[in-house]
This record gives structure tokens, C-alpha cells and sequence, in this order.
């Protein structure tokens, strides 16, 4: 057989009939079938499946990876930029950070044909969730916090669906426009239906831009969406792009709960640029400042136990403080048996990696070298996992002694 017919050969196999769905519990391997650029530090990873099998997934879902770098196994997620409409890939879009060694490890590692261990898709930011009947949107994205609402306004383009969308993407400069062509094309196969309105900081070199200029503000959103406060608004984006909007749509009077949104990790943010994480915790603490606080409850007199009356319930027990040791930095801490590990660990000062913080991701998991603890989480850990002694540990809460591999 030759080279060309190899090739369909391979292509045909790839749209046959009958394909699984993908399962990661069964294989979790994935295999890098294409590296795209789309802007000077930002580059798509198109995934697939060892052996042809099907992704099922909301347009908005993430997945955790499994990378080793130096001998280490590190989780990171990233939501997917492609759609479940095209079925056989999933991709993935990642921004080159300056000292974050996963994207950078990704960009200069990955090529054709290299091997990534995965578990997902999962996540609830999704205006494809049942139940949500709305058909006007707004999508609100910063920088490379683009990719959920591209996937969902792939979905919306491949099913020809008509929803009304304005889809407003805050960039530092029109080089730095991720999915740019894609999205003025999906505006013209759409007229009437989806809008795409990019708001630059600033010039590129050799590039003047002479669209939106500066920070997304109240005035920019009245001009490009004046009856935004009819619409649906999912937002993504790096945290003080996130607390920005928050505090806009408050402070305009927007019925919030129709305000959906996903956020980076924190810990990476604070690594790879301080001071901006810095205005994240500033912007956070006004927040709740200005959040209005429930008067105190005035407290009843107690009412006369009559004779008759059954005995009060007995208290509940006494939380019991346990120790948890972390075998490679050497620290133990204390943790109380209706605290989770992470939330102890992270008012000792004890660094560890986390991310949805609820059970979902994966990206604290920990391999548990002795004690017990009760989890509970909600996928983020595949059984062979457990059975091999790995935990969550933003999800569990110690019920012994413990030393935790970290």
C-alpha cells in the first residue's frame, strides 16, 4: 500500500462508524495531532484519542491534564476551545506565561505525535446547561480567557442555531486578538445574529489599531451593547478582568443572576505577575467591604421546657484536630476533622496546588503515604487513582494522622 492510500486509509478509520466514546477511565491518553499559532504567545494543541473514539462534552468544559516535567507529575486545566460539534479532537489554547513552567513546558515540548495523559471533560460554565433557555448573550472575555466562549460560539456557528450575540474580547494590543480572523468570519456568516467588538489597550508595532480603544468600562459596554441588561453574560477571564466587570454590573443595577463566569487559577496568576495579582486581593477585599451585611438576629428568650418534653439532642462532638505532615517540604501542620487539608494547609502558609478548590479538576491531587480521610469530590479522580492512594485534597478532610506525598 502506498503513502496516499495509507492516508485515507487512516482518515477513513478516523469517521468510522460505531467509534466509542472517548474514556479516559479506560485509556487516558491523548495524542497531539496538530500545534497552531495564533498570536506571538499563544498557540492551540489539537488532541485526539489513541484509538478513534468520541469526545462528549458542554461547549465551556475544561480538562485536566496529567504532565510530567523534571519527574514530577503537575495537573493543570484548560478549557476547551473547541466545539463538541466536531467530535474526533478536542483543542486546547494556551498562553505562554514568562516563568509558568506548564506553558511553557507545552510550548516548546509538544509537536505531532507527542503523548498528553488526560481526565474530563468537566465543568458547569456552560450557557448549554439544561435549563438555560435564553437566546440574547453577552460574552465578555480578557486576554486568553477567550476560550470557553469560543467553544460555545463554535457550537452556536457549526448548529446554525439562531441566538442573538455580541461576543466583546478585551485585548493589550490587536496582535494579541486570539481567534481574531475566525470570529470576524463567524460575524459575516451571521449577520444580525453574532457581533464580534474587540477593545485594545494600545497600538501593536506596525499595526495602529483604529477600533475600540482602552479598558472595558461602563461607557464602552452602553456603546457596543446597549441593552445588555437583557442579555445572558458569561465572562472569562485573568481575576482583575473578572472583579472589574462584577463591580460594573453591580454598580449599573444588573440582575446577577443572570452572570456566569470562570476564572484562571489564582496561584499561577500570583506567580507569574505579582503586582497583578496584588490588585486582585485589593479589588476582592472592597468587594466584600461593600457587600451589604445581614443585620443580627435578635436572640428569643428561652421558651419552658414542659415535664412532657423529649431530652435535648446530644451536642455534637468536638472537632478532633489531627496532624498532617508533608513528606518532601517538610512541614506538618494541624487540621480538624471538619476542615478540609487544603484550606488548613493554605492558613498554615503551605503552598500547594490548587485550582476549583470543589473536587472537579484534579489539580490538587496528592498521593496519601499514610492515614485516612473522608472525600467527597465530583470527578476530578479517576478510581485506579484512588485505589493507588491518590486524594483530592481540597476535598478531604482527615480522620487520622496523615502524610501526604507533597
Amino acid at each position: 500500500m502506498d503513502a496516499r492510500a495509507r492516508a485515507a486509509d487512516s482518515a477513513a478509520r478516523l469517521l468510522a462508524d460505531g467509534r466509542p466514546d472517548w474514556n479516559p477511565d479506560v485509556d487516558d491518553v491523548l495524542v497531539v495531532r496538530a500545534v497552531r499559532d495564533e498570536t506571538h504567545d499563544v498557540r492551540t494543541f489539537v488532541l485526539a484519542p489513541r484509538n478513534p473514539a468520541r469526545f462528549r462534552y458542554l461547549p465551556g468544559q475544561f480538562i485536566t491534564l496529567d504532565i510530567e516535567i523534571g519527574g514530577e507529575t503537575i495537573n493543570r486545566c484548560y478549557t476547551l476551545s473547541s466545539t463538541p460539534t466536531r467530535p474526533d479532537a478536542v483543542s486546547i489554547t494556551v498562553k505562554r506565561v514568562p516563568g509558568g513552567p506548564v506553558s511553557n513546558f507545552l510550548h516548546d515540548t509538544l509537536k505531532p505525535g507527542s503523548t498528553l495523559r488526560a481526565v474530563g471533560p468537566m465543568g458547569d460554565f456552560s450557557c448549554f446547561e439544561p435549563g438555560n433557555g435564553a437566546t440574547r448573550y453577552l460574552f465578555l472575555s480578557g486576554g486568553s480567557g477567550i476560550t470557553p466562549l469560543m467553544s460555545m460560539s463554535r457550537a452556536f456557528h457549526d448548529l446554525a442555531e439562531p441566538r442573538d450575540i455580541v461576543f466583546v474580547h478585551a485585548a493589550r494590543s490587536p496582535a494579541d486578538i486570539i481567534f481574531r480572523d475566525e470570529l470576524e468570519l463567524m460575524a459575516r456568516n451571521q449577520p444580525g445574529h453574532f457581533r464580534f467588538a474587540p477593545v485594545c489597550e494600545t497600538d501593536s508595532p506596525m499595526q495602529p489599531w483604529h477600533g475600540l480603544r482602552g479598558r472595558l468600562n461602563l461607557g464602552l459596554l452602553n456603546h457596543i451593547a446597549p441593552d445588555y441588561k437583557e442579555r445572558e453574560i458569561f465572562v472569562c477571564g485573568p481575576s482583575p478582568f473578572m472583579a472589574a466587570v462584577r463591580s460594573m454590573l453591580k454598580e449599573a443595577g444588573f440582575d446577577m443572576s443572570r452572570h456566569h463566569e470562570e476564572s484562571f487559577n489564582f496561584e499561577e496568576l500570583a506567580a507569574a505577575e505579582p503586582e497583578v495579582a496584588a490588585e486582585v486581593v485589593v479589588a476582592e477585599a472592597k468587594e466584600a467591604a461593600r457587600a451589604p451585611q445581614p443585620a443580627p438576629e435578635a436572640v428569643p428568650a428561652p421558651e419552658p421546657v414542659p415535664a412532657s418534653a423529649p431530652p435535648a439532642p446530644e451536642p455534637a462532638a468536638p472537632a478532633v484536630v489531627y496532624k498532617v505532615s508533608f513528606a518532601k517540604s517538610g512541614r506538618t501542620i494541624e487540621c480538624s476533622s471538619d476542615m478540609f487539608v487544603l484550606d488548613a494547609a493554605r492558613r498554615a502558609g503551605v503552598r500547594l496546588p490548587s485550582s476549583c478548590s470543589k473536587g472537579l479538576c484534579g489539580t490538587c491531587k496528592s498521593k496519601l503515604v499514610s492515614g485516612e480521610v473522608e472525600m467527597k469530590h465530583q470527578g476530578g479522580i479517576r478510581q485506579r487513582e484512588i485505589d493507588a492512594g491518590m486524594r483530592l485534597l481540597c476535598c478531604s478532610k482527615p480522620r487520622s494522622d496523615l502524610v501526604v506525598d507533597r
